[in-house]
């Protein structure tokens, strides 16, 4: 694709207008979307949770004390989400603030190496460093476009950013143990969240296995976007798997193990399946691993505003799950029309999403504005999403559209 010289400079977009109005999106909302759209204005009066106090309220809308979405309108530019703008998505609530006051001192456990041994963070430390630009993005982003009404967060588009982790290469750590052991299929990581007394650990932990050929560029983080990782985001240790579903990027990581057979808990046997809709997840289905090519207008893209006629830029992001994003065409008619988009910005990796830009004149009209990518594999962007029962990897492009009025 055509490239165009842009100073890639980050900076945040605070757009403090309404909240998305969900009748102007494209794609059939589900029921319990439709009441979620109509306790928006409830929503962005809920205060911040103390542990996420530092965001920027006006870029997020907050659903729960564990699940904050930014809001379309606000990725900004220069490839980079914000931290403060960036989603926040909690399994269990997050342990102490107070975990983070010494993150040298953590203590991380690893299994199924040749010799096991505890590390804490500052002896990790010691052992290599690198960085990764990737996009992080929730199992359940678009979930509010499934008509069956699934359950959990009913995020749109803003349950994704990108962003840079830095810290020692998983591999780096194999190394130090003398690798991993015999027979090991799996990487299970274990998160250090409080396991309330009285109930089965595996029914609640948060625990995810994923197989041990695809962590090559996986990474045991302390810093996110060159600050240290704070607990929202899952400081003071969290194991970063790129070009996977944000679950498997367990945070507070406690225990890295390298195990024959996949997690026993439920997080990893039950839920995060690719179930039928009306079936509970089970070991027999799919689990949520690696993203799929993905994309979607960011601007224009609030309907409470009006787009003056004439000269329009449309911009927004793609990305290509285990390979970089290759092209992008946008629509202005809802998919009748195609045409091909340029990528702007930094290349930040195969990983990372990338901008894109059209520009275009538009007259007086309504207008469905949509785009669709194809990364380097060859795997492009499908028009329908595919129907799972709990509404994860929704990659449909016409379920992203976004209608705008141009005036």
């Amino acid at each position: 694709m055509e490239q165009l010289n842009n100073p890639g400079r980050r900076r945040v977009l605070a757009t403090t207008g309404g909240l998305v109005a969900m009748a102007g999106l494209g794609g059939t909302l589900s029921g319990k979307a439709q009441a979620a759209a109509a306790s928006d204005a409830a929503a962005a009066s809920k205060p911040l949770p103390a542990y996420a106090a530092w965001k920027n309220a006006d870029s997020l809308v907050v659903h729960s004390a564990n699940t904050m979405e930014t809001h379309r309108w606000s990725v900004g530019s220069g490839g980079l989400t914000p931290l403060n703008s960036l989603y926040v998505r909690n399994n269990l609530n997050p342990p102490s603030e107070q975990i983070t006051e010494k993150p040298d001192e953590w203590v991380l456990e690893v299994k199924g190496v040749k010799n096991p041994r505890s590390f804490t963070v500052a002896e990790l430390k010691t052992l290599g460093l690198t960085s990764v630009p990737m996009v992080l993005q929730c199992s359940g982003n678009g979930r509010a476009w499934f008509p069956h009404n699934p359950s959990g967060t009913q995020w749109t588009v803003g349950a994704a950013g990108c962003v840079v982790f830095t810290g020692v290469p998983v591999k780096a750590v194999i190394e130090a143990t003398g690798g991993v052991a015999d027979g090991m299929k799996f990487m299970t990581s274990t998160g250090g969240e409080e396991i309330p007394a009285g109930l089965d650990p595996n029914t609640v932990k948060v625990e995810r296995s994923v197989p041990v050929d695809g962590i090559e560029d996986a990474l045991l983080a302390w810093e996110v976007n060159g600050e240290a990782l704070p607990l929202a985001h899952g400081g003071p240790l969290r194991v970063i798997m790129p070009g996977y579903m944000g679950v498997n990027s367990v945070k507070y990581i406690k225990q890295l193990a390298f195990t024959e057979d996949q997690s026993k808990a439920k997080i990893q046997q039950g839920s995060y399946r690719m179930s039928p809709v009306g079936t509970k997840g089970d070991p027999t289905f799919e689990p949520v691993w690696a993203m799929p090519v993905k994309s979607w207008v960011t601007s224009p893209s609030n309907p409470d505003e009006t787009v003056k006629a004439g000269k329009v830029l449309i911009r927004g992001v793609a990305f290509g799950g285990m390979s970089e994003a290759k092209s992008v065409e946008v629509s202005v008619n809802g998919g009748k029309d195609w045409e091909k988009a340029t990528f702007v910005g930094p290349d930040l990796g195969k990983y990372a999403w990338r901008e894109f830009v059209l520009a275009t004149t538009l007259e007086p009209g309504t207008y469905e504005m949509v785009s669709r990518a194809k990364n380097a594999d060859g795997d492009e962007q499908p028009e329908e999403r595919v129907e799972n029962n709990r509404g994860y990897m929704n990659t449909s492009w016409r379920d992203h559209m976004v209608k705008i009025k141009v005036a």
